[in-house]
This record gives structure tokens, C-alpha cells and sequence, in this order.
């Protein structure tokens, strides 16, 4: 069986490629998915995020023991669903600083993916029910609202960040990306709008178009320096599906080096190491890996103002009957729905701080629960310096790779962590905070020191879920792809999927990740790129946020 383009993962960029492909008539498509379809109702409903980091629908890897946090070893959720981190993530629609991808063309030389370049795809993508202009579309497959009933303490969150001196900021994705606010987030009509909703669902009655769930690819077939063909699992033995046209790999971060890797594409030395053929030696396979750590504070409430009181069995039923006949409530809510942008270094080129809002504790996996309702403020710094690897363990398709983000390796991003941790902790004690807030319960009392605080995160610190860069596009040894996201040294065969980033975007990566996507579909099909908003928007845009 052969088919035009074969794509290996259905995450973000895996649906918006499959959707895009298929749009031509005359060409086959087979996109490939490791994981089950996306039934289970938790995967639509905003709140069954809070499900997703406890292991559904994941991987279930974990990192390497991380030296420079002392030993610790993360959880590191990885989709294994239909429409990947975009059918478990917590929907938070951020795209990240128009410095971001300028830094791609100017520091990567990656030229055609600077801001200009992505803004249209990004504006192609998007459905947006508030926003229409130079910095937003409406109309495309992914869904994007602001939060419906924010809840008193998140609104009074807002208040104490512009106490504390950070401004407000109605659109995070517009003339400027520093300030606090309400998050948009990828929902339509109270419902998760992932990509496989808003991409694959469109398309699934297209005679051209194939989605195989349950299909774990093995290896890509290579056969004199092209790219032929993927090997899938099949009981005891394999299948062999090949590909007239190329092979796209969309298995992000760390699924799509996974993949080269067990197909004999990476640092000839390492494949060797762990008893894989080498076929193509590509050093900079699963090199460059960059994540955002993410370190926290939690306080006790005064009251019930957030939602822990609904994981009691009555209230839980009661939120289920109130989002089903309303769409309104707990349920509705993606739980993290406030936060912002902001910065620790002054000197630094644009906000390099995020707050994400918690509204409870132990939400996430890991994340402790406190007895009475509490509230959680996430912080991240956006920019590590830290890069890290993923390598295999065995030439075993089952075993998990070996994950190393390699967290805290440079200095700067231990400092910087902890000067937005900090800062979390400020904001929280604000004025404007005080009728809601009982007490700081993590880190607490006698955490003030700088030592106190490193302590308490290397106990508590965990993956905010954005790993990129270990496909890295670019022209240098040890880039993997070019701008055309075709894998150097090899015909047939491309990566499109956050791997490719060179430089981690400053913001969550789901909407980077469709974006790509997006624009890698339109260079695969050799149709004419998209034209760029009016410059003197993005040149407005610019100035407020050098202001």
C-alpha cells in the first residue's frame, strides 16, 4: 500500500498538515497516530485538563535524573491522542513575542520564519470570537475565546499584578505581549477546540485523506539517501507503508528525534552505542532540547473562591449537570485562565517572565493539595540559556528515550527562575489579594533565602510542557532541517512540528506549533507564502512593546 504523503503524528501540526495536504484532490494522505481517537468526553470539556497531567492519554516518560536540581526526576507528559498536546493541554492561546521568530531569521538564519513571515499563518489558523485585525483572523479551524465568568479572585488577581506594577493587558497576542489579563483560549461553545476538532473532523470525509489510530511507526524506511516509507508495528512484525511523494514527521519534541533516532538518523556515535544501524549521521538530532521550567506558589484561601470544593462528589455532579445544560461553570472553566507577561531582568529584550493562575491547588500531576481551597500562581522563565538532549536507551522501539532537559545548567536560568518565583510571591501579598488570601502555604515561611528558595524548587519545580528544538531548523552543523523543513542529507523526508524551533518561543507552544503546521504545508505544496499584515501595524506593535 502506498500513499502520497505519509504523516507520522497527530499533534497540532500533524492535523493542520493532513487537513491542508488533503485540500489537494489529486494527491493521497495517510496520517498516523500512536494513540486512540479523542472519545472520551474529558477530552472536550475545558476542565478535563486537570485529568490529562495525571496520565491520560500520555506516554507516561519521565526525564533522566536532572543533576542541577539536585537528582530530581520530572514526569514529562507527552500526548498519545488524537490531536496530541492540543487535545490534553490546559488551552491557553499565546504565540509569543514578534521577537521571538525575528530572533529565528537574525540569530538562526532562518530566513522566512520571522514575524512578518509567521503572522499571516498564525491569523489563517485562527477563529478568534473577540478579535478581528491586524493581529487576528476569524474563520479557520482552531476556535479562540476569552474566558466566560472568571471568578472574583481572578479578577482581583489582576488588580494586585497592576498593584505590583504590571499593566494590563487585554490581548497578549497583539501591539504588545508584556502586561496581565485574562488569557485567550483555544475554546469554541465551552468546548475544547483542539486540532483534531478543528482540523481532522472537517476533512475525515475526504476520499484522499486516511487516519490511523493505534499505529505506532517503528522506523522510517530509507533506501539510497530517500526517504521511502515508514515501518509500522503489526503484532509480532511490521508493516511496510510506503510513500510516493515524502515522509513528514510530526511527533514533536521529543517524538520526532525519538523517531530518526531508531531509524538510523542521528549522531552516527550514539547510534552505534545503542546498536542502531547507522544510515544517516546527523549530529544534531535530538540536540538543542530547551523547555520552560515552571515553579510555583500556593496559597490558602479565606473561603471557597476557587474550584477545590468541587472535586466533593455532590458539588462534581452538580458542576457536570450545570456545563451540561449551560455550558457554564467549573467544568467550562480550563482552569487556568489568567496570568501574563512580564519581566525579572529589566534588560532583557521583552517580557521573560509568564504567570499562569491555578484556580485551586493540585491541579497538576505532582502539585500538592491543600486541605481547604487554595489558589496556585505558575511562573516561568521564558528564555533558559540550558539546552539538553534526547538520545535513545536501547534500539528498543517500547523502551522510553532518555529525556534531559537539563534544567539549570546555565546559571542565568536559575536566577531568573527564582527572581520570577519571587516576584509570584509579591504579587500574591498585594493589597487587592487580601480578602481572598489566608495564608502562602508553598514555598511558607522560612523560604526566603536564596538557598531556601533552590531548595524548594528542586522539591517541587516541574515541566511546563514546552519542549522544542531538537530538530532545529537552520544552516549550521547542527541543524537537522532547513527553512524548507526538509532533513538535511536526505530526500523525501521533512520535520514539521515544534522540534523544529531553533529558539524556544516565549509563550506556551501549542499556537507556535499549529502555526507551523500551517506554514509547512504551504511549503511542502510550493504555493506562494502568505502576505504579512500591514507594516505599519506590526511596526506599531513594535514600538509598545519596546516602550
Amino acid at each position: 500500500m502506498s500513499y502520497d504523503y505519509i504523516i507520522c503524528g497527530a499533534g497540532p501540526a500533524g492535523c493542520a498538515l493532513a487537513h491542508r495536504l488533503s485540500e489537494d484532490p489529486a494527491v493521497t494522505v495517510l496520517l498516523l497516530e500512536a494513540g486512540g481517537a479523542d472519545k472520551n468526553p474529558l477530552f472536550h470539556m475545558p476542565a478535563g485538563f486537570a485529568k490529562m497531567t495525571k496520565g491520560i492519554a500520555s506516554w507516561g516518560w519521565s526525564t533522566v535524573p536532572q543533576k542541577h536540581l539536585d537528582g530530581r526526576v520530572l514526569w514529562y507528559t507527552q500526548a498519545r491522542v488524537l490531536g496530541g498536546g492540543s487535545s490534553i493541554n490546559a488551552q491557553i492561546y499565546t504565540r509569543g513575542n514578534a521577537k521571538d521568530y525575528d530572533a529565528w531569521v537574525s540569530e538562526a538564519g532562518c530566513e522566512g520564519w520571522g514575524y512578518r513571515n509567521v503572522l499571516p499563518y498564525f491569523r489563517r489558523a485562527e477563529d478568534n470570537q473577540r478579535f478581528a485585525d491586524a493581529w487576528h483572523g476569524t474563520g479557520g479551524p482552531i476556535g479562540v475565546s476569552v474566558p466566560i465568568n472568571p471568578l472574583p479572585i481572578s479578577e482581583a488577581f489582576l488588580r494586585a499584578a497592576q498593584e505590583y506594577g504590571i499593566p494590563y493587558n487585554p490581548d497578549f497576542n497583539g501591539a504588545r505581549q508584556g502586561g496581565i489579563g485574562h488569557y485567550q483560549v483555544t475554546v469554541r461553545n465551552a468546548r475544547r477546540s483542539s486540532a483534531a476538532v478543528g482540523y481532522l473532523r472537517p476533512a475525515r470525509d475526504r476520499a484522499n485523506l486516511t487516519v490511523r489510530t493505534g499505529a505506532q511507526v517503528l522506523r522510517i524506511v530509507v533506501e539510497k539517501d530517500r526517504a521511502v516509507g515508514v515501518a509500522l508495528a503489526a503484532g509480532a512484525g511490521t508493516e511496510i507503508v510506503r510513500a510516493e511523494r515524502e515522509v513528514i514527521v510530526s511527533s514533536g519534541a521529543i517524538g520526532s528525534p525519538r523517531l530518526l533516532l531508531l531509524s538510523g538518523i542521528g549522531p552516527a556515535d550514539h547510534l552505534r552505542g545503542v546498536g542502531v544501524d547507522v544510515v544517516h549521521d546527523l549530529p544534531g538530532v535530538g540536540g538543542n532540547l530547551q523547555d520552560h521550567l515552571d515553579l510555583y506558589v500556593i496559597c490558602e484561601c479565606t473561603g471557597d473562591h476557587t474550584y477545590d470544593g468541587y472535586a466533593k462528589p455532590h458539588r462534581s455532579a452538580w458542576a457536570g449537570l450545570q456545563y451540561l445544560l449551560f455550558r457554564k461553570g467549573p467544568v467550562a472553566s480550563t482552569l487556568f485562565e489568567t496570568g501574563g507577561f512580564w519581566y525579572a531582568d529589566r534588560s532583557a529584550r521583552s517580557p521573560d517572565i509568564q504567570f499562569h493562575l491555578g484556580l485551586g491547588s493540585g491541579i497538576e500531576a505532582g502539585v500538592a493539595k491543600l486541605k481547604n481551597a487554595g489558589v496556585t500562581l505558575n511562573t516561568a522563565f521564558l528564555r533558559p540559556r540550558s539546552r539538553g538532549t534526547v538520545r535513545l536507551a536501547s534500539a528498543d522501539p517500547a523502551a522510553m528515550p532518555l529525556i534531559d532537559p537539563n534544567y539549570w545548567s546555565d546559571p542565568y536560568d536559575r536566577e531568573i527562575g527564582l527572581a520570577g518565583l519571587r516576584m509570584a510571591r509579591e504579587i500574591l501579598r498585594q493589597p487587592a489579594l487580601e480578602p481572598f488570601i489566608l495564608a502562602e502555604r508553598q514555598p511558607g515561611p522560612g523560604h526566603d533565602g536564596e538557598a531556601e528558595l533552590a531548595r524548594y524548587a528542586f522539591r517541587t519545580c516541574k515541566t511546563d510542557h514546552h519542549p522544542a528544538g531538537t530538530c532545529k531548523m537552520g544552516t549550521d552543523r547542527l541543524a537537522v532541517v532547513g527553512t524548507d523543513l526538509k532533513v538535511h542529507g536526505l530526500d523525501g523526508l521533512r520535520v514539521c512540528d515544534s522540534s523544529v524551533m531553533p529558539l524556544l518561543v516565549s509563550s506556551n507552544t501549542n499556537a507556535p506549533t499549529v502555526m507551523i503546521g500551517e506554514k509547512g504545508a504551504d511549503i511542502i505544496r510550493g504555493l506562494p507564502a502568505l502576505t504579512a499584515a500591514p507594516p505599519n501595524a506590526l511596526d506599531t506593535g513594535r514600538a509598545l512593546e519596546s516602550a
